[in-house]
């Protein structure tokens, strides 16, 4: 009921609108497939539906068609239409009068047969001539308009593309017609399949889905559709898990219950649908039993079918993403045919009388029903899939006149030729057809080398209103889609993007192991350290080459990066710290005894060499900042002999006194006589001696040594990232540096452990045995530890032993001289250290 009042309301409305309608309109004639003209144009439209059962096809004329098609219906109405629209127009055709006769194609290669020889047959007679050159051949018709659908035109292109005769279709969309080589004459206004399948390919890249099935009709349309899909998503990386074609001349329902079981197997998001509509339908009636969901793909064929969007239950498939032919409102054709229905109407009574008593032929009418038409039936020119096409009947015609207006040298009173009088021929038309360019309703309109347009298609969504579907724009397309994905309303439990992958996507630095036949079904394996993935499509990772490396699951490779005991790290403000202490330490202990300079303390701790030996001290903590901050070529071959060297002056020094004890102590007798030679040339001599030969040890570890870069150069790079240190090689002349002064402290240890203590005397030796002992452990505990450290460690646990070994040189050998001169200053004399300044034992006390 609502429904009826809907009509009754667009009636209405288009009835108040009629006092504004053009007044050609008076003259339109209710010949509803016939319009007699100069020249004529022939029109093949599926006016019908078949009735009759083809497997019993035994005649060539027992092919029944009795039920009407009102989309067919609908598009041959376009066609009456803009011709008579073209007729009334004084300067497309001056003077000439364009005419149509249309056809029914059944949709069957067997019923269009018959028309297309009738539009081969010589002007004016119903005979084809048999000739050997049909160049100067005037046929009935100057150019043909349809048929509908891809699997008429292989039956009928080939012939018509014989005598070149302009063939445009307004709905087959099968890509095979772009050859001109066995289709010649065949032109279009609507976009081929390879661009809808370009369209489709680039939709599923830009929502990611890339594990789809394809469902086609086994026709001509169907087959093509499919196979070009199907390459073109395999060079796109996308996997077709399952494909398969519905057959049109068996009953389809096994096939379809088969095709669904696959389709839900196969665990598929996504799925193609290449069909016709009437087989499209039959497949939705399935999946509605089933209750599937998914997003579906739809063809232009069936995007915008009513048959199928009104389906019960329909609602309940899921998504349904559809393509349609760019389009353009008609807005005179609805009026146009409400009046023509009115006509006919007013004059059945008439039409009643005259009916003679045989009925006529298919050919001669093929629609006898069409006299009961009245203005309610208008509501069939209304759907949207009507008012969508019927541009692309309309744009033919036009661009048909426009080659005509070309052809005949017209412009816009009078033509330099007169179809009356003038001969011209398909294939003359063809040549302007090409090159035809005109705007249609506002479209610019021409055609490519393939007899293609130059428009794509638009892309719409269902959008389910209860019972009702609409359409919402959500998209375009001509040669690259482009997609308002926020105006999508995906019908999933979430309202989100569905998923339509084998295998979830693998993330950064991992390659794809396939599995199984499918490229889309992969494992994702990291690339470990080292190698890196360099292309998203390799399936194996690349090797980094020679000095560079990688991190797990890298995606390149990069030069290291080193780092190093930078002054603001904790460890290095650590050591710094401590540096500062022992520097503190060494002013303390040089400040008192340069005060007391000259004084039996100090010469008895090896006077002026003493001093150097402090001094030492202090050299050896300065160099150890060597150790820390950005390592260089000259900082490296410094680092180790300073650090080494300076000590090695203060243990010389520690040496020669160690050597005065062991004189005084083993030979008692004879210390007298040399001790003042032993303090004096040969202390020098001992100390320039021991350092000349750890001097020389140092001159061959820098020589043997490489240089920082050279050392950085033959670096096996298999890090991002590492501590940079000077190199320690030779190793064995680092040991022996090393060695040499804990072979100095172990020759003063071992000189001095076993002296006695001097009755009153100060006990020197066990300043020296315990400093050089601790010192002598100290070093030789570091030798294992530091082979067990990585670098950075390395480094700082020998700025920690230096430092340690440092302080105890200080607190052992130096400080407990300080205390007896600040704590028993009276002690400072020569009688108290007599025995080791003279040799002699002190005057005992009276």
């Amino acid at each position: 009921m609502a429904q009826e009042w809907i009509l009754l309301l667009c009636l209405g409305f288009l009835g108040s609108g009629l006092s504004q309608n053009p007044p050609w309109f008076k003259n339109i004639s209710t010949s509803l497939f016939k319009s007699p003209g100069d020249i004529l144009l022939g029109g093949l439209f599926p006016i019908n539906e078949i009735t009759s059962n083809l497997s019993k096809h035994v005649k060539p004329d027992d092919i029944e068609c009795n039920r009407v098609n009102t989309y067919g219906l609908s598009m041959s109405l376009v066609m009456k239409y803009s011709v008579d629209k073209i007729n009334a127009e004084p300067d497309l055709l001056p003077g000439i009068t364009l005419g149509f006769e249309n056809f029914d194609t059944c949709m069957q290669p067997a019923v269009v047969m018959k028309p297309v020889l009738q539009f081969l047959t010589k002007e004016t007679s119903d005979v084809m001539e048999i000739s050997c050159n049909y160049t100067d051949y005037k046929p009935r018709v100057i150019a043909i308009i349809g048929p509908n659908n891809s699997d008429l035109v292989p039956h009928i292109g080939k012939l018509i593309g014989f005598f070149l005769m302009p063939l445009i279709s307004y709905g087959a969309t099968s890509d095979v017609f772009s050859d001109k080589e066995s289709y010649p004459s065949f032109m279009r206004t609507v976009a081929s399949d390879r661009w809808q399948v370009i369209a489709m390919v680039q939709l599923l890249k830009e929502f990611r889905w890339n594990w789809v099935a394809v469902v086609g009709s086994d026709d001509e349309y169907g087959q093509k559709g499919q196979q070009q899909f199907s390459s073109m998503a395999n060079e796109a990386s996308i996997c077709v898990a399952y494909q398969a074609l519905i057959p049109v001349y068996n009953d389809p329902k096994p096939v379809l219950r088969d095709i669904l079981d696959h389709i839900d197997d196969a665990k598929v998001g996504v799925v193609v649908v290449f069909s016709v509509p009437n087989l499209a339908k039959e497949f939705f009636i399935e999946v509605i039993k089933r209750n599937m969901t998914a997003v579906w793909v739809a063809s232009t064929a069936w995007g915008l079918n009513e048959d199928i969007f009104n389906l019960p239950g329909i609602s309940s498939i899921g998504t349904v993403l559809a393509f349609a032919d760019i389009t353009k409102t008609i807005n005179l054709f609805t009026p146009y045919v409400l009046e023509l229905f009115t006509k006919i109407e007013a004059e059945r009574p008439l039409l009643f009388t005259q009916q003679p008593d045989a009925q006529p032929s298919p050919l001669d009418n093929p629609c006898p029903r069409c006299s009961n038409l009245t203005s309610v039936n208008v509501s069939m020119v209304m759907t949207n899939l009507v008012q969508r096409s019927a541009f692309k009947v309309h744009s033919a015609i036009y661009c048909v006149a426009q080659a005509l207006h070309d052809l005949l040298g017209c412009n816009a009173k009078s033509c330099a030729l007169n179809p009356k009088t003038d001969k011209f021929y398909p294939w003359q038309l063809l040549k302007k057809l090409k090159n035809v360019s005109i705007n249609v309703e506002g479209i610019n309109f021409t055609f490519d080398k393939e007899g293609n347009p130059n428009f794509g298609y638009d892309m719409m969504q269902w959008i389910f209103n209860g019972t009702s579907v609409n359409f919402n724009g959500i998209g375009s397309f001509y040669q690259n889609l482009k997609i308002n994905k926020d105006e999508i309303k995906w019908h999933t439990a979430n309202s989100k993007v569905p998923m339509s992958t084998c295998s979830s996507n693998c993330e950064t630095g991992q390659v794809r192991r396939v599995k199984g036949y499918h490229s889309c079904c992969f494992d994702c394996i990291d690339c470990k350290e080292g190698t890196y993935l360099n292309k998203s499509d390799d399936i194996q990772c690349t090797q980094c080459p020679t000095g560079q490396w990688s991190i797990l699951r890298s995606t390149s490779c990069v030069y290291p990066i080193y780092i190093f005991l930078d002054w603001t790290n904790n460890e290095s403000i650590a050591l710094i710290l401590g540096g500062i202490l022992l520097l503190a330490s060494h002013a303390w202990v040089g400040f008192h005894f340069f005060r007391h300079r000259g004084t039996p303390l100090v010469k008895m701790a090896g006077g002026s060499l003493s001093g150097l030996a402090l001094l030492c001290l202090v050299g050896q903590c300065i160099s150890l900042l060597l150790f820390l901050g950005q390592p260089g070529d000259i900082v490296c071959r410094l680092q180790q002999p300073l650090n080494t060297f300076f000590p090695t002056v203060t243990l010389s020094v520690i040496l020669t006194v160690s050597l005065q004890i062991v004189c005084v102590t083993e030979f008692p007798e004879k210390s007298t006589e040399h001790l003042k030679n032993l303090r004096g040339r040969v202390s020098w001599f001992v100390v320039l001696g021991c350092c000349g030969a750890q001097a020389g040890l140092c001159g061959w570890y820098v020589q043997e040594g490489p240089s920082l870069t050279q050392y950085v150069s033959k670096l096996e790079v298999v890090y991002v990232r590492s501590f940079l240190r000077c190199p320690v090689e030779p190793v064995l002349n680092f040991g022996l540096m090393l060695g040499f002064n804990v072979l100095l402290s172990l020759v003063s240890f071992m000189s001095t452990f076993m002296a006695l203590k001097p009755v009153g005397q100060y006990n020197l030796a066990r300043d020296i045995t315990i400093s050089t002992l601790t010192y002598c452990v100290m070093w030789v505990m570091f030798i294992p530890i530091y082979t067990s450290l990585d670098d950075k460690f390395k480094s700082i646990a020998q700025v920690a032993v230096s430092i340690a070994s440092n302080m105890v040189l200080v607190a052992n050998y130096f400080l407990p001289k300080c205390l007896l001169l600040i704590k028993r200053p009276e002690l400072n004399t020569d009688d108290h250290f007599r025995i080791f300044l003279e040799g002699v034992p002190p005057t005992p006390p009276e």
